[in-house]
């Protein structure tokens, strides 16, 4: 693979970043441990709700160790303006419930002046509600605040919150489209539940605006955490389409490739896997994992650069420390840390104060700072603003499972529709202008 160098990377970051010098090298520079005067004393707490069992697991857990080893790295160079970091780690619940009596835990019992994590949808809804209601900051690391493809919280003060769950289905329709023109018919395999039927609508109204004589056959769903694809297999093959489309993110991805290698269902129809790169990657091992499909990485890829400090460090030191590489809530939960850190330091910067959370929140809007994965920012409407990865599938690696050559970096102002729009007003808007583009 191609990988950038230093210039290409910058350019593809773009410039106007706040605060970007110091905080590229991994880590941060020796500051005065001692609180400066008239700073509050005593720790920066900070709350941390993630999950650690089941079946979102391994994206809960890799946030986790990435708070804890970008705490241990601001702790060693002085803290937030001299005040040391805590966190306090409450267990995600698979019950919206009983996340948010956590939340109220870290809120009113513990203190915490911030609240981080959460990778569920529903209890991304059911937290940003409380955010508001109980007037605590809280920086969302995966859960966003959709109900289907719609957003439910258009005016958030409290509540920032991650990119939009279908930014990663139309990436890799844009690139399906980009990379197989001439597909006539596409079958899809999905979960039956929310992300499972947003991403499937998703998939066919963005690429039918490239490939509008592409006819989609109707969509298979299969119950999450499903583990015999047998019926769905034969379904698909019955089908015969050009391609086969699922957006699988968990154990269930590596599982249904390994069931459909036993049949050779990708050496007769092409693939679109839109989600299997995210969490779950390391699964996808070489032996049942066919190059040539399309692969979304979601918005992290470990090998898109070999010139970016950040990226660079914090994979050995996560290799180094647990044995597995990095997936995309671990840029997530980076990304909202040093966003939150950089908002306090640049607000002291001029006022010579520590800000209250109002103020706080007026620095995080339209904040960029370096993350594992480039340049990362909040929008003005407290949205994640962040590069998505995707590629075809190769096994040209030093890994024993696949990865994407080439590697197309797709910036979120392209993939997640604009402040103050519908998903369907934006929609609507880009099929005119693919349209055009179409009839020039």
């Amino acid at each position: 693979m191609k990988k950038q160098n230093r210039r290409e990377f910058l350019r593809m970051a773009g410039a106007g970043v706040v605060g970007a010098g110091a905080a590229v090298a991994f880590g941060s520079r020796r500051v005065d441990a001692v609180p400066a005067k008239g700073l509050p004393k005593g720790p920066v707490k900070m709350g941390i709700i993630a999950f650690q069992s089941g079946v979102a697991a391994v994206p809960g857990v890799a946030g986790i160790r990435t708070a804890k080893i970008w705490a241990d790295q601001v702790n060693n160079a002085g803290g937030i303006l001299g005040r040391k970091v805590e966190l306090l780690i409450e267990e995600e619940s698979y019950k919206a419930k009983e996340t948010v009596e956590k939340f109220k835990k870290l809120t009113m019992k513990n203190k915490c002046d911030v609240i981080f994590g959460t990778i569920s949808t529903g209890n991304g809804l059911a937290l940003a509600k409380q955010a508001e209601s109980l007037k605590k900051l809280f920086l969302s690391w995966d859960g966003t605040t959709q109900k289907g493809l719609n957003e439910t919280l258009f005016h958030p003060t409290y509540t920032f919150r991650s990119v939009d769950n279908e930014c990663e289905i139309i990436s890799a329709a844009y690139i399906t489209a980009k990379v197989f023109p001439n597909i006539k018919k596409v079958a899809g395999l999905n979960n039956d539940y929310s992300y499972g039927r947003n991403a499937w609508d998703a998939f066919k109204r963005v690429l039918s605006m490239y490939n509008p004589n592409v006819k989609f056959e109707e969509g298979i769903f299969t119950k999450f955490g499903e583990t015999d694809f047998t019926a769905a297999i034969g379904a698909l093959e019955a089908k015969r389409p050009d391609l086969i489309m699922t957006s699988f993110w968990g154990a269930d991805a590596s599982i249904f490739l390994k069931q459909a290698a036993g049949r050779d269902l990708f050496k007769k129809y092409k693939g679109a896997i839109t989600s299997a790169g995210g969490p779950n990657y390391v699964t996808l091992k070489k032996e049942f994992t066919p190059e040539g499909m399309v692969m979304g990485h979601g918005t992290l890829f470990i090998d898109y650069t070999d010139s970016w400090p950040l990226l660079n460090e914090f994979k050995k030191v996560f290799w180094e420390k647990y044995k597995e590489y990095p997936n995309h809530v671990c840029d997530h939960a980076w990304f909202s840390l040093a966003a939150y850190k950089l908002a306090i330091e640049k607000f002291y910067e001029f006022t010579g104060k520590w800000p209250t959370t109002e103020e706080i929140i007026w620095a995080l809007r339209n904040i960029n700072v370096p993350s594992l994965s480039g340049y990362r920012g909040y929008r003005k409407d407290n949205k994640m603003e962040c590069n998505f990865f995707v590629g075809l599938t190769t096994h040209n690696n030093p890994y024993d499972f696949v990865t994407i050559n080439p590697v197309y970096i797709l910036p979120s102002v392209s993939v997640q529709k604009p402040e103050g729009y519908t998903f369907d007003q934006w929609i609507e808007e880009w099929s005119k202008a693919a349209k055009t583009q179409r009839s020039a």
